[in-house]
């Protein structure tokens, strides 16, 4: 059968002075929690990931893990530019009860296809008990995973599947006819949960799907049914809302004001969304809430 799950990728809250707020993010963490998404996608880019530190990464996996564990999947993002920071991200997700990770390529400087295979190939060896998924972001990373790389790592033992972001259909599709029946492919675009099925994806990894969930679960029950009046309604109420977040953090942050959640705000370099924009947020949320 063919699956079409939902994985939120989950903010982190942040003061207006830029520390972590733990007290928000475990807001953020309880509003998913109930969102009937079947996993959490936590500590990657909608998280903000290359701004917290070590010691941070270490706080917001067990807050994570013990707000959601019970309740979903979690699978938690230990991507770094070195391999001697993704080891230790391993070593402390596993102690604090993870048993998902997923690992971006190594990012700023370029990394061939000998380098990426050696890379994942320690990665693997490292991550005994856990599931593996590579994380192929050519456009913030700079490093991609071709199909023939990717059908030698998905021989590995631990590597399980992999979250592909900003690229076309057509390489999950490349991906699909290397890999494993079993080898579960993500695509990280909001928008192409049903789409990205077509080319054999197991489901979305999606940011806008942490403040207005329920879109999202009405795309993939509209899927099911197989009525075509349903899903394209249900398609363009995911369409509305993630024109209107826009895979922006800041923009997800002013959802959460609109719905209670206290989501603090970004610690990165986001602009914030204008009066227009807000007031866009805003009637959509209210809307799709």
């Amino acid at each position: 059968m063919t699956r079409r799950d939902i994985l939120t990728a989950v903010p982190v809250a942040f003061h207006d002075d830029g520390t972590l707020d733990l007290d928000g993010s475990r807001e953020i963490l309880r509003y998913v929690a109930a969102s009937g998404n079947e996993g959490a996608f936590v500590l990657g880019t909608t998280g903000e990931f290359p701004s917290l530190s070590f010691e941070e990464r270490g706080q917001l996996t067990a807050l994570s893990l013990e707000e959601l564990a019970g309740t979903m999947r979690v699978v938690v993002h230990v991507g770094a530019p070195s391999l001697y920071e993704v080891l230790r991200l391993i070593d402390q997700a596993r102690d604090l009860g993870a048993t998902e990770i997923a690992v971006l390529t190594p990012y700023y400087l370029p990394s061939d296809d000998d380098a990426l295979r050696a890379f994942f190939t320690a990665v693997d060896a490292a991550a005994e008990g856990l599931s593996v998924y590579v994380y192929v972001y050519r456009k913030r990373s700079g490093n991609f995973v071709s199909a023939e790389l990717m059908a030698e790592l998905a021989r590995l033992p631990h590597i399980v599947g992999a979250k592909v972001s900003e690229e076309p259909l057509d390489v999950i599709a490349q991906y699909r006819a290397v890999v494993p029946d079993d080898f579960v492919l993500y695509t990280g675009a909001d928008a192409e949960l049903t789409a990205a099925a077509d080319f054999g994806a197991q489901g979305v990894i999606s940011g806008v799907s942490s403040v207005l969930p329920k879109p999202f679960r009405a795309l993939a029950a509209a899927a099911e049914s197989g009525d075509p009046e349903q899903l394209a309604a249900a398609q363009a109420d995911v369409d509305t809302v993630v024109t209107a977040i826009a895979g922006n953090m800041g923009r997800m942050k002013a959802a959460y004001r609109v719905l209670g959640v206290n989501g603090g705000t970004t610690r990165m370099a986001i602009t914030p969304p204008d009066a227009d924009a807000l007031a866009e947020i805003e009637r959509v949320t209210e809307l799709h809430r």
